[in-house]
């Protein structure tokens, strides 16, 4: 018989306690609220009773419905008034220790058929049942904040967790309006651990001077098509929030060099430059709103143009950049070589702009590179070589510029900005569905409402082609012979067998 789950106590009234508490009883779940620090439930209640009102005055739902959820919470003074609850959820401060001692406390205050779950972001649910006489009983349930927006919630299954007890979380999250994932026991779990590569190549990328603060968010934003950069993003979070969970999920992992923090993040975190929430991140926020982005840099049209030679990795690319420069009335070379005055312009993959001009026997002081991975009429990123005469580099930034269409002239990069990360995205996605981790379905549609990404990072992959985030990745590696680079096995077998990523066969 499966489990039924009707009353649901909540230890910790924080933010995220708070949103999980107004989920169930807009679901008609009866609810105990209880904190240790005096008043703080009650003032939970109070603050929960607040935005019912608010939603019902904008029309979500009649006072009437609002009336009734509130009727559905109590507040609890003791722990042990949670004794008869189906489900207790803690979310309590992020330490192991304390989250050990309250889940032995609670097993010796419920019976059997209690579920206890920990809304843990990155600690382990086996060590956090590590202590306990019953270990069967405890889950991970990790919603995400605000809890009401963010429409998915992590089912995670502890060494020892009973399976009923996933399938009992995963149809209660049904219920409650958000999508269930179920995750193994593993650092960063689903949305954690796939979340590594956005902001940890764009550390890297600002540690080599790739490219500033706002040029690698336009890319990320207006290139790639991400929701916010990755700088904006952690301005937001909380510096507090991110880099704590970065090295967690590193020292997990015994040191993988894929999980790898960055300096940046460790200084601003000692710094206090946490972001929004201390006025000064990686942008100034003490007037109330974002300051110091620097906006696009258009070059206007030039009065003569070098003729231009074309080179490219795929064919398709070169037709690309063909059309495009007919159009807008560029002279083209079409010898097998080019002229001594040509602008080179090359379509490359997972190399920096020296890597390609010498791989292409050209001249570097010809070369400029661009990416065209995530396509060509949003946003454009070019790269020049260390010494990219600046008349080429005023040229292609010019051309590229004629139709109105933004881009951003970077430093040299192994990979572009884009590549790297959609690749390492990709990559890691395919990681962890080699590990087990989750389904390839549940993967996918964890990032996408989780993360808010375009797209699942493994469904992503077959989107922009298995065969070119591979090729990228194999360059990155064997230029840079940094290890986080290497290609997952699920990912270069794919590829090699011509089958699509997302085949779990």
């Amino acid at each position: 018989m499966s489990i039924q789950i009707q009353q649901i106590g909540i230890i910790g009234t924080g933010t995220m306690g708070a949103g999980i508490a107004q989920i169930a009883i807009q679901s008609g779940h009866d609810v105990i609220l209880f904190d240790a620090k005096a008043g703080a439930a009650e003032q939970a209640r109070e603050k929960l009773g607040k935005t019912l009102n608010t939603l019902a005055s904008k029309g979500k739902f009649s006072q009437e419905k609002a009336n009734q959820d509130l009727s559905h919470l109590s507040i609890a003074t003791e722990l042990e008034q949670l004794k008869n609850c189906d489900l207790i959820v803690e979310a309590i401060v992020e330490n192991l220790e304390v989250k050990q001692q309250l889940m032995q406390q609670l097993e010796s205050l419920v019976g059997t058929q209690t579920i206890l779950a920990s809304n843990t972001s990155s600690l382990s649910i086996t060590a956090i049942a590590a202590g306990c006489k019953r270990p069967e009983q405890i889950v991970g349930y990790h919603f995400f904040n605000p809890v009401p927006l963010m429409k998915v919630v992590e089912v995670i299954q502890g060494f020892n967790t009973r399976e009923d007890i996933v399938d009992a979380l995963m149809q209660l999250s049904v219920k409650m309006g958000h999508h269930p994932v179920k995750a193994q026991d593993t650092p960063g779990f689903i949305i954690n651990h796939a979340g590594r590569a956005f902001g940890s190549e764009a550390y890297a990328m600002l540690i080599e001077n790739v490219a500033s603060v706002s040029e690698l968010d336009r890319i990320y934003r207006d290139g790639i098509g991400f929701k916010m950069g990755p700088f904006e993003l952690v301005d937001l979070t909380g510096m507090d929030v991110s880099h704590p969970v970065s090295e967690s999920i590193y020292h997990q992992y015994y040191e993988e060099a894929r999980y790898r923090p960055s300096v940046i993040t460790r200084q601003r975190y000692i710094a206090k430059q946490l972001g929004r929430k201390t006025g000064k991140g990686f942008y100034d926020y003490t007037t109330g709103e974002k300051q110091g982005e620097d906006p696009a840099v258009f070059v206007e049209k030039l009065d003569q143009y070098p003729t231009v030679w074309i080179a490219a990795d795929l064919e398709k690319d070169q037709s690309i950049l063909k059309d495009y420069l007919e159009q807008q009335g560029i002279t083209l070379e079409t010898g097998p070589e080019p002229s001594e005055q040509a602008l080179v312009l090359i379509a490359s993959y997972g190399e920096d702009a020296t890597t390609a001009a010498l791989r292409y026997q050209i001249n570097p002081k010809q070369v400029v590179c661009i990416d065209l991975l995530y396509g060509f009429n949003k946003h454009r990123t070019l790269m020049p070589t260390l010494i990219t005469d600046s008349k080429h580099k005023t040229a292609a930034h010019s051309i590229f510029n004629l139709d109105g269409t933004s881009l951003s002239m970077i430093q040299e990069s192994t990979g572009f900005v884009a590549q790297r990360v959609l690749a390492m995205i990709v990559n890691l996605g395919c990681d962890i569905a080699q590990q087990g981790v989750a389904s390839v379905e549940d993967i996918n549609a964890a990032v996408r409402l989780g993360l808010g990404y375009p797209y699942g990072p493994i469904e992503w992959g077959d989107k922009l082609g298995a065969d070119k985030i591979l090729l990228i990745l194999d360059r990155m590696s064997a230029i840079s012979r940094d290890p986080r680079y290497r290609p997952s096995a699920w990912l270069r077998r794919r590829v090699q067998l011509k089958l699509p990523l997302v085949t779990t066969v």
